[in-house]
């Protein structure tokens, strides 16, 4: 697993998140610890190593 620091798009708090290195690509939908909006996390590691992250908050 990694850590990854991040800022949520809503309500702009710094949050991490515990990222599954085992797959690869992922995307999926994740509520803030902060403020409790869905944001729609999407990311990709390579060799262990993150090496894309985009944290968006959903248009409802």
């Amino acid at each position: 697993m990694i850590e990854h620091f991040f800022f949520c798009p809503y309500c702009a708090a710094e949050i991490s998140m515990l990222l599954d290195q085992s797959v690869t690509k992922q995307q999926y939908i994740e509520d803030c610890e902060v403020c409790c909006n869905p944001i729609n996390v999407d990311f990709v590691v390579e060799e262990g190593e993150l090496v894309y992250f985009e944290a968006n908050s959903i248009e409802q």
